[in-house]
């Protein structure tokens, strides 16, 4: 056989690759409003750069009549390219071959990419659409799930890892996807859970669809599973290339500055009108974040999800950022269970990627109910006060309005080491608002008075000149200045600018005790 006869096998092989399950099974695929793997690479990577590793690999199990049924790439497609030029890897399930499902060779595959990521510092992306574990070759299949595992909790914190869910994700393959940093889904297409449908009616008799059950919408809003839940998968696919404007590499590396048009020294006269004059009537905090950051641009995370605190990605003169709001337009912006824990997990993600927060606060204080206690607030409360208090990168934080009680506290405050801390002339800091502190002091006096009502207001107004103004925190340092509202994005890149290269460490250790 001479050389050409060897490129001519090798182009069919590869062809045969390319085809995956066959023309029959994409065409299905299609059918269903679904992509097949290579086209969501194609679509997720920059055009021509994929290079794809371990294309001729085939299962090696001889069990329950699979032994004839070899197809090469085993289910999925392995390998690396770019986004916006920089490196990345990516696999991509094949939903075409055997449901996508996976087997010993399918894993080791995962498993190899994993490590080649690991080792070269670079992002990895996962594009899921998988019927779960091959059946015919049972517990090697679930330890192949384990050693996936493994390496996603190894990567943590050392090289972001992405989820795309474009099919049916279930069982112990939802727990990949867990522990990586971001969870993208589709609607419609796209489903997660434990257990399906049909366990869930033979146990508890609840009848639900799949789409109820663990649909993007469900795990967006509801579950918190979900970062992002799109309408299409070329929609999908767009939005992870542009989370990677906003992400470093790796975690000795810092994130990509943006040269933006937006002048450093903007002031923006319209963030005087966005908080009213009446302490208790809400504004939406994304008009803040709109008006200061670079181009108004800001890459929402966990959009649907506990609304009362809003988390995501901006640039400022240049610098990449993660923005941590409270949302006073939601639940008046208290601090919840849910609310908490998707604070946490951004702030723990930024501070493991070098990525600087900032903090624009508005909080009355935790959310009270026996809901909120017996579901753990204490618990879940203390994952963010966990966060900010462990996290070295530069953290620059603004006051807007309240600032009340054990929230203060939380929201990146100076005693635990924010950085600079400023507040806008109407920031009310203190243990409690004016209402609530003057029921608790004067309550003896409000019931004797003639009229209760006007002493409650007198009080409240005593009240109000006295300690809901942000003076007395600045004189003893607390917060460094008292800004002009205006001058609030100049501000920030300045201080960003100087804390450029803030150096700051715990104490050694193995790793902290949040609590979980």
């Amino acid at each position: 056989m001479t050389i050409h006869d060897k490129l001519q096998r090798l182009e069919e092989m590869g062809r045969a690759a390319e085809q995956g399950g066959g023309a029959d099974r994409i065409q299905a695929q299609h059918d269903r409003g679904k992509l097949s793997a290579r086209e969501r690479l194609d679509l997720l990577l920059d055009e021509g750069s994929f290079v794809e590793l371990d294309r001729f690999v085939t299962h090696r199990s001889s069990d329950f009549g699979l032994e004839d049924k070899k197809i090469l790439g085993d289910g999925v497609v392995t390998g690396y390219g770019t986004i916006h030029g920089r490196l990345v890897y990516a696999y991509s399930q094949d939903f075409t071959v055997f449901g996508g499902s996976l087997s010993e060779t399918h894993a080791e595959k995962i498993v190899k990419l994993q490590e080649m990521a690991l080792q070269n510092g670079a992002p990895i992306i996962g594009l899921n659409d998988s019927g779960g574990a091959r059946i015919q070759e049972g517990v090697v299949s679930l330890g192949g799930y384990a050693d996936i595992f493994l390496r996603n909790t190894l990567a943590s914190g050392v090289i972001p890892q992405i989820s795309v869910i474009l099919g049916p994700c279930a069982g112990g393959a939802v727990y990949s996807p867990a522990i990586t940093d971001f969870v993208y889904m589709v609607r419609g297409t796209s489903y997660m859970f434990v257990t399906g449908p049909n366990v869930v009616k033979t146990v508890t008799h609840e009848d639900i669809d799949m789409e109820g059950l663990g649909g993007a919408d469900i795990h967006a809003s509801k579950s918190g599973v979900a970062h992002f839940a799109s309408d299409s998968e070329p929609e999908c696919l767009a939005s992870v290339r542009d989370l990677l404007r906003y992400i470093p590499q790796n975690n000795t590396e810092t994130a990509p500055s943006s040269e933006g048009a937006d002048p450093h020294d903007r002031r923006d006269e319209k963030l005087l009108a966005i908080v009213p004059d009446n302490a208790n009537q809400p504004y939406d905090m994304h008009e803040v974040i709109q008006h200061v950051v670079d181009d108004g641009s800001f890459y929402e995370v966990h959009e649907r999800f506990a609304g009362n605190i809003l988390v995501g990605f901006a640039h400022l003169g240049g610098h990449p950022v993660g923005i941590v709001a409270n949302q006073p337009s939601v639940l008046a912006g208290v601090l919840d269970i849910d609310s908490s824990d998707k604070g946490a997990r951004f702030v723990r993600f930024c501070d493991a990627f070098n990525i600087p927060l900032v903090v624009l606060e508005d909080v009355p204080g935790f959310l009270p109910g026996v809901a909120q206690e017996h579901g753990g607030i204490i618990r879940h409360g203390a994952k963010l006060l966990y966060a900010f208090a462990e996290a070295t990168v530069p953290k620059v934080t603004v006051i807007t309005r309240k600032a009340y009680g054990g929230a203060y506290d939380v929201m990146n405050s100076k005693h635990i080491r924010g950085d600079v801390n400023l507040a806008w002339p109407q920031a009310e800091i203190a243990v409690m608002g004016p209402k609530g502190a003057v029921e608790v002091l004067f309550r003896k006096e409000i019931a004797a008075s003639d009229d209760p009502q006007a002493a409650t207001d007198a009080r409240i107004e005593e009240y109000r000149e006295k300690f809901a103004h942000p003076y007395i925190a600045a004189a003893r340092g607390y917060v460094d200045d008292v800004i002009d509202p205006r001058e609030t994005r100049p501000r920030l890149i300045s201080a960003l600018d100087m804390l450029r290269n803030k150096r700051d460490e715990n104490p050694p250790r193995k790793h902290g005790n949040i609590p979980l």
